[in-house]
């Protein structure tokens, strides 16, 4: 058995540079209005966005760059970021979220989409497990077929973006950066 020194690295970011993500995932240009250059890679993009008039499309960007598993990972940090603006009943589904983050099963993301789908509101711990739920697989079961791959995106996208409106507008900017901290870590480690 190999150890953790021997495995190549976990590619955490879609091989794609930006333009290309944008022809590739049109959705992706339907949330995000400031284009890439040509040959501008993901980090660049990324600073470019943050540094906008609208620094939420670099979350959006984000959720589209990174691939669905490691998108699904930055998504629940940015959200336990916020813990405490999230309604009590939102920490259940969030620990099941950690659970299958720190151990992915099948089973677990299918209990996880199944909860979902029947959640009676759209919160942002519930769209986080949408994301879960379309990120790495059929979402059920009886469905073998991969989700469209703007779906988990999207969902990881509006669960961000929800959470971060919950926040009061002064303290909305400082939980942006911290969001956006963490994607500049993810771009520049993969």
């Amino acid at each position: 058995m190999a150890d953790d020194t021997t495995r190549p690295p976990r590619r955490m970011l879609r091989d794609a540079q930006p333009a290309e993500l944008f022809s590739a995932i049109p959705q992706l240009g339907d949330l995000v209005k400031l284009r890439p250059r040509p040959d501008e890679d993901g980090l660049v993009f990324l600073a470019r966005l943050r540094a906008s008039t609208t620094p939420e499309e670099a979350v959006t960007y984000t959720a589209f760059a990174a691939l669905p598993g490691a998108a699904t990972g930055w998504g629940y940090e940015c959200l336990r970021l916020m813990a405490d603006h999230l309604q009590p009943q939102e920490r259940q589904t969030m620990q099941r979220i950690a659970t299958w983050l720190a151990e992915p099963s099948i089973r677990q993301r299918h209990e996880i989409m199944r909860e979902a789908l029947w959640a009676p509101t759209r919160s942002p711990s519930v769209l986080l497990a949408l994301a879960v739920g379309w990120s790495t697989g059929g979402p059920a079961p009886n469905d073998p077929e991969r989700a469209p791959a703007h779906k988990t995106p999207v969902a990881l996208n509006s669960a961000v973006l929800s959470c971060l409106a919950r926040a009061q507008l002064s303290r909305r900017s400082y939980y942006l950066a911290r969001f956006l901290d963490m994607a500049e870590a993810l771009f520049r480690a993969y």
